[in-house]
């Protein structure tokens, strides 16, 4: 069995994926959510990525529908000025010469941001007055430094758990993924595949991927992968044809308790993926939405709060999605250092 869903049930005190390099231009700011915090996300002049709460305190305007002068954000309602580095206030333009306000008690709470590569990560902290470095870094996915060949994103209307577990689900893609390209249900056969830890997650270890899937047969020679997945909600798939790369990379990032947003990247050097991107795009485009009608559909039962059940080994996976998530809230609360429960295990099912 697995536990409900209950509360918010958000994953604090970690890096979340916030977008690509590509996503803001110099001097320009975004609005996105993550974990039911509005954020204003933006690259000031310089080009240095900053993150901060997207609501002026004075009367709840987005201070994202504003801009950038002098290291401030403005909001767009009356004017005032916001530090990007500390988020204290530092001008109210309706204040007369003669008026007293401590402007710079006045603050909106930053997030720090981090661009590593292509990725721009943004850190939620349990503590909402938390201020300083965190005392962890953002993952790092070497390959993504590259510009990214395909991008895809859609909103999922569940929780982040029913995505996050949907993502894992080893036992799904002949049934919710059937197309003649991909897989079938009359190629369903049995599989082992060998688990590790990994730093806050696990990973299924590098394998010859397989042979009932048509797609890695355009890959040529003998593609080896390896699939990770780390807290809060990244999976990434890394393909390699002999000194050739194929990343793929996901993301699923909660906007609130109802919505889940999941974007997914992809990043190589192979020649002939970089030619067929408009169609291997659409397949994959498919494959997103394929997930959501899936998830609509699930929500027709999860509204009346059922236990759900999980088993062995396919759903193994999910059952370990959980204990981290705990393990984690534990750790963090507990000050301690954080003991991943994954062992190393080879699990075996039928898809």
């Amino acid at each position: 069995m697995t536990p409900k869903a209950s509360g918010v049930n958000f994953v604090f005190d970690i890096w979340y994926f916030a977008g690509l390099s590509t996503d803001i231009t110099k001097g320009e700011m975004v609005r996105i959510e993550i974990a039911g915090e509005p954020i204003n996300l933006g690259r000031d002049k310089n080009g240095v990525v900053f993150a901060m709460r997207d609501i002026c305190p004075h009367r709840a305007a987005p201070l994202s529908k504003g801009c950038i002068k002098s290291g401030t954000v403005e909001c767009p309602y009356h004017g005032w000025r916001f530090d990007i580095t500390d988020g204290a206030c530092q001008e109210i333009p309706a204040l007369t010469a003669d008026q007293s306000v401590e402007t710079e008690k006045i603050k909106v709470r930053i997030f720090p941001a981090r661009e590593i590569g292509s990725l721009i990560w943004v850190y939620i902290a349990a503590d909402k007055r938390f201020i300083g470095s965190p005392d962890i870094e953002p993952p790092s996915f070497p390959f993504a430094h590259r510009r990214a060949l395909m991008d895809d994103s859609l909103i999922l209307n569940c929780h982040v758990d029913h995505a996050v577990i949907g993502l894992m689900d080893p036992a799904h893609g002949p049934f919710v993924h059937r197309q003649w390209w991909w897989r079938s249900e009359r190629s369903i056969h049995d599989k082992a595949k060998a688990f590790e830890p990994r730093e806050r997650g696990f990973a299924m270890a590098a394998h010859s991927p397989s042979s009932n899937s048509f797609a890695y047969k355009l890959l040529g020679g003998k593609p080896i992968t390896e699939i990770t997945f780390q807290l809060p909600g990244i999976r990434t798939e890394e393909i390699k044809v002999g000194k050739k790369t194929l990343l793929s990379f996901t993301a699923v990032t909660p906007l609130d308790e109802t919505r889940t947003q999941i974007r997914q990247i992809f990043f190589t050097d192979i020649g002939l993926i970089k030619l067929l991107s408009p169609i291997l795009g659409i397949g994959a485009r498919k494959f997103l939405r394929q997930d959501a009608d899936m998830v609509d559909l699930q929500q027709m039962g999860l509204k009346y709060e059922p236990t759900l059940l999980l088993i062995d080994d396919a759903d193994t996976q999910a059952k370990w999605y959980h204990a981290i998530k705990k393990e984690w809230a534990k750790s963090r609360q507990e000050k301690r250092a954080f003991r991943n429960p994954v062992k190393a295990k080879t699990l075996r099912w039928r898809s």
